[in-house]
């Protein structure tokens, strides 16, 4: 396994290009099911988790050209129903070919998720939605088996918003017979961009980005190109490394729009962030202010940035508490980050974090994606050498991070553990 070598105290200057949005990405590589000729995604970003869901693809059938950049996929060979355990407790958006395999194909056996230990994420509103369009679904050994031999429209409501049982069931929907009306649907981005392709692909889809999405089903669908989003997680880790280190960074490719939340809070702690030409300017504080946080559901400040915002506020001029709503389980950062000096103590949902005047290099353990991109941004700026190991968790959803922080003036390299 490989770790992270950090020097901390260098102040990032310089433009970074975002990559394509993992999250919007690895929906649409489930999509590919729903026809039988080749699609064609750009933007796609190098990641663990697209060499991952690609092989899985790969070994039901789907011919593929490509992992990153310009990628092709052709469901026409499919000859498996099937997302093993090897594969799908690797990643649980694995899990969204269950909706497309038994809209197109009438049939799935897909294991039950894992992916990142930050707490339970089940997927019985999935199973739920299916059942109700007329699927029959069972449990058996571990893994999810689901047939139909053609999905019905349903009225469907979501006891909380979920992204993947939103996205799973719009793919399982547009080939339904009838009308499908998805009540509490998820409004991320990254579902209005499954639902902008999808369209392209034919599907009749209305009220994406809101939370009542209507599906009324078609016959069949047909096969697109389509470029995928950046990623506003991306950006606004980038944004919490210029604020972390009263840096001056421009941020290409990024669309500010979709990271409303998170930008509003970064210029509350003092940070400046506008639109600049072709890209967003971020300039961090001398000074940076506490600022209360609270994840929630988009629109509002995403649970994929707050370990990275805590970060922030171990460094700022007072108390900052943050409540995490979302995961019952991703606190896992903080003992770590005290062990680089942070004083966080934590009170059920709540991190209540006393800024200090500086954090100090240690070596650290990442935990999940999202906590080893807090730990890198703490060790640029802590006194000394930070030595953030299991990376792996961080290749699953940054591309070159290491690579795009040396270009902006960060001492960041790789090393065997």
């Amino acid at each position: 396994m490989e770790k992270m070598i950090i020097q901390g105290g260098y102040r990032l200057v310089g433009e970074v290009s975002l990559s394509g949005a993992k999250n919007a990405a690895l929906p649409l590589f489930a999509a590919s099911l729903l026809v039988e000729d080749w699609i064609t995604l750009r933007n796609v970003p190098a990641l663990a988790d697209i060499r991952t869901i690609s092989r899985l693809l790969r070994m039901m059938g789907v011919k593929t050209e490509g992992e990153s950049g310009t990628v092709r996929l052709s469901a026409s060979g499919l000859h498996s129903f099937e997302a093993p355990y090897s594969m799908v407790k690797t990643m649980r958006a694995s899990v969204l070919v269950l909706g497309p395999l038994v809209a197109k194909w009438k049939q799935a056996r897909v294991s039950l998720p894992g992916g990142c230990a930050i707490g339970a994420r089940p997927i019985n509103l999935h199973l739920k939605g299916l059942e109700a369009m007329g699927a029959k679904v069972e449990l058996k050994h571990g893994y999810v088996e689901a047939s139909a031999d053609r999905l019905k429209g349903a009225e469907i409501y979501f006891d909380i918003s979920t992204v993947t049982g939103t996205e799973n069931l719009m793919m399982a929907a547009a080939l339904a017979d009838g009308r499908t009306v998805l009540k509490n649907a998820a409004r991320e981005p990254e579902v209005v961009e499954l639902g902008q392709a999808l369209k392209k692909m034919g599907a009749k889809i209305e009220g994406v980005g809101t939370d009542v999405v209507v599906i009324d089903g078609v016959e069949d669908l047909r096969p697109i190109e389509h470029t995928i989003i950046p990623d506003r997680i991306e950006a606004g880790t980038f944004m919490v490394a210029a604020g972390i280190t009263q840096g001056n960074v421009k941020l290409l490719n990024c669309n500010l729009g979709h990271m409303e939340a998170v930008a509003a809070k970064l210029k509350e702690a003092g940070m400046e962030i506008y639109p600049e030409g072709d890209g967003v300017k971020v300039i961090g504080p001398v000074n940076i202010k506490p600022v209360d946080v609270k994840t929630l559901p988009y629109p509002g400040f995403p649970t994929d940035m707050q370990a990275q915002i805590m970060a922030l506020m171990c460094l700022a001029g007072g108390l900052s508490v943050i409540t995490e709503t979302v995961f019952e389980n991703r606190f896992m950062h903080v003992s770590e980050m005290r062990r680089m000096g942070a004083d966080i103590r934590i009170e059920g949902k709540n991190a209540i974090v006393q800024g200090l005047a500086h954090l100090t290099g240690a070596p650290v353990m990442a935990t999940d994606l999202r906590a080893s991109a807090s730990l890198v941004l703490a060790g640029l700026a802590a006194e000394g050498t930070t030595e953030v190991s299991r990376i792996y968790h961080l290749d699953r959803g940054y591309e070159k991070l290491d690579q795009k922080l040396t270009k902006l003036g960060a001492k960041i390299r790789r090393a065997q553990e």
